[in-house]
């Protein structure tokens, strides 16, 4: 298996932390993951793909981490199933999830800002970032956690702008 684990700084590189104006600043992964909950939703490698459908529909979830034991083999989603089951003609009750789980995944740590997230998942066109802190699998973020993310973000820096345009700061 072939894991990125991507660097992080919120600061583009220059080793300090730069809020915005006013004290608003980009919000990190674990700022998400506290939100959210930091409930994993995986399967082992020799799961069917049946069984992890129904994981996938019973929680409400895109994809689903494939672990052995603690450790990331893979990462299985809406999609591998569309392109690698579907479309290949197998069948989903004899499929292990093994045989068509992603392996070359990108994680992201808990310092990781929102929107450094939103240009990983766009350059690398996928929609789950497995968080990862010193080698331990903290949870998994989605594509639609950064959107919310980032919308909050940008309805904040609104407001405060609102508040020092009308002299009200």
């Amino acid at each position: 298996m072939t894991q990125i684990v991507v660097p992080w700084t919120s600061d583009g590189g220059r080793g300090e932390n730069l809020p915005l104006r006013g004290g608003v600043g980009m919000r990190l992964v674990r700022d998400l993951l506290a939100e959210k909950g930091k409930e994993i939703w995986g399967v082992a490698p020799d799961a069917t793909v049946l069984d992890a459908l129904r994981l996938m529909a019973e929680r409400r979830v895109g994809a689903l981490l494939v672990l052995e034991g603690d450790e990331l083999a893979g990462l299985f989603s809406e999609r591998d199933y569309a392109r690698k089951v579907i479309l290949m003609g197998k069948a989903s009750k004899d499929t292990p999830v093994k045989d068509i789980m992603s392996t070359n995944i990108v994680c992201v740590g808990p310092d990781e800002t929102t929107d450094e997230c939103m240009n990983l998942m766009t350059e690398n066109r996928i929609r789950h970032l497995p968080v990862m802190n010193d080698g331990n699998l903290e949870g998994i973020i989605s594509i639609g956690d950064v959107v919310k993310a980032l919308i909050a973000e940008r309805e904040q820096v609104i407001e405060h702008l609102e508040h020092y345009i009308s002299g009200s700061f």
